[in-house]
């Protein structure tokens, strides 16, 4: 069954350093409207903030670019989130997400960047192009403890023009 949208919001902003908290702030405020654990909720800003941090980093490395944040609440407690930066992208995506590479040792950078998006969401997709950018996919089936009288299908879905990130 296709997942029905219900909720969404979208929001850019400069790859400065400071930003990967207001990305993770919005990402924690959005998600609390199916009321997830706090668990939950921890995963999810730890996950928005490693691909925030990789658009930051290693997408505008030296340079400032946008960031770009889709947010979107689907039936079924699933929550979709997309990191998008239009910077350096990745030659090599299958070495790019083994543990431990980085392509900025000389930083003191991990390379666990990916691994702990996957260990954290249900399922994580990387799309890049090298001189046009990334998308970091993302979605996680929520507990969605919700409040007593709401239910998902009292919420009218709504209708946006789809509009593909590639």
């Amino acid at each position: 069954m296709k997942k029905q949208l219900i909720n969404e919001c979208r929001l850019s902003f400069p790859s400065l350093s400071v930003n990967e908290s207001y990305a993770r702030a919005v990402t924690a405020a959005f998600a609390a409207q199916c009321d997830p654990t706090v668990k939950e909720i921890s995963e999810i800003k730890t996950a928005v903030s490693e691909a925030v941090t990789n658009a930051i980093v290693h997408g505008y490395r030296g340079c400032v670019g946008t960031v770009e944040l889709i947010l979107r609440q689907l039936s079924g407690g699933v929550i979709y989130i997309s990191v998008r930066d239009k910077g350096a992208g990745i030659a090599d995506i299958e070495q790019a997400m083994t543990p431990l590479f980085t392509t900025a040792p000389e930083e003191e950078r991990t390379g666990l960047g990916f691994s702990v998006m996957s260990s954290f969401m249900d399922s994580v997709n990387v799309k890049s192009t090298p001189g046009k950018g990334t998308t970091v996919t993302m979605e996680k089936r929520l507990s969605c403890r919700t409040a007593p009288g709401f239910r998902e299908s009292s919420v009218n879905p709504v209708e946006l023009p789809e509009k593909q990130v590639t």
